[in-house]
């Protein structure tokens, strides 16, 4: 394992309080004291109120045209019909424009989950990963995504049989995981409806909640706990590791921090989200990572569409 995973056990056997990102492909694992994230300019909220937005918000992006896309869309079909896989997220990376840094996009974005890491990224991800608390362990997998403007949109997401075949697929697959490091693992809460707010509109998400129980001494296994769960299944897919091979042959880009996962152990309970929503500076220019699971049930133009969906900051300007 990992020293990093290994400090994890140290400091949660020590009950120190510590912050943790780790990367989607776990080459990057970083844990540092709480109290010291300043010191690295690394900062996070967690269900917090934003910062007033009165300005006029600048913000275009400029994605892959639809026939690349298709290309790409294609290759992980011909996989899903083989039975190589039968879930698999694929993401992109798109170029965008905006009047705002990322500090500021962080202080102004409206998420349960907001992480501003250094200059590098920003993250205001609605997805949680795993919370740990009074010795249970909590996962909310999200799968299914539609504009809230659409006719009848609650309706549309929860009876279309391509989201309803995906979710089923990511709930099955973090109930598998979960019972890797937990007993008495079930399903407490199936496909609830979250609506999310962003600067072109409302857009409506599909989660799940699954719990199961945990020794007493969870505390000193974190980093194991961690390492078997992650990459996180909803931003991988089914079957997890085939998928990911897969992922790094189509994709053809490093996703680096994004679909990773970040959070904190206070010292008795731990609370960690899916870096998704992800916006990074790479020589200077903004790129937004996005994407969606694929399956054999999947039309490439609503794929494409829900790519651009996700394309968003969540910040809504107050008159």
């Amino acid at each position: 394992m990992h020293n990093d995973f290994e400090l994890m056990n140290k400091f949660g056997k020590e009950k120190i309080p510590f912050f943790f990102i780790i990367s989607y492909n776990k080459k990057e694992v970083i844990v540092i004291h709480l109290e010291k994230l300043a010191d690295y300019n690394i900062f996070f909220k967690i269900n917090q109120k934003p910062k007033e937005f009165i300005g006029e918000l600048e913000f275009s992006y400029f994605p892959i045209e639809f026939d690349e896309y298709y290309n790409k869309f294609e290759a992980v079909q011909k996989y899903l019909k083989n039975g190589d896989t039968y879930l698999l997220n694929l993401t992109f990376s798109t170029p965008i424009q905006t009047n705002l840094s990322l500090k500021e996009i962080y202080e102004y974005s409206s998420a349960e989950f907001n992480l501003l890491f250094q200059d590098r990224f920003v993250c205001f991800s609605p997805e949680k990963f795993i919370e740990i608390r009074n010795n249970k362990i909590y996962t909310n997998p999200m799968k299914g995504t539609i504009d809230a403007q659409s006719p009848n949109a609650e309706l549309m997401l929860i009876n279309n049989k391509k989201e309803i075949a995906e979710h089923y697929t990511i709930v099955d697959l973090l109930r598998n995981d979960l019972s890797l490091v937990a007993k008495k693992v079930r399903v407490e809460k199936f496909r609830y409806i979250d609506k999310i707010k962003t600067n072109n509109g409302e857009i409506l998400q599909s989660s799940s909640l699954i719990s199961g129980f945990l020794e007493n001494n969870w505390t000193s296994q974190i980093g194991e706990i961690l390492d078997k769960l992650t990459p996180a299944g909803s931003v991988t897919g089914a079957p997890k590791i085939r998928t990911c091979q897969i992922i790094n042959e189509i994709e053809n880009y490093s996703r680096g921090f994004y679909t990773g996962i970040a959070g904190i152990f206070d010292g008795s309970t731990l609370i960690s989200f899916v870096l998704i929503r992800f916006i990074e500076k790479i020589d200077n220019n903004l790129y937004f990572k996005s994407g969606g699971g694929i399956t054999t049930l999947s039309n490439a133009e609503d794929e494409y569409r829900e790519l651009k969906r996700k394309i968003y900051v969540p910040i809504v300007r107050n008159h």
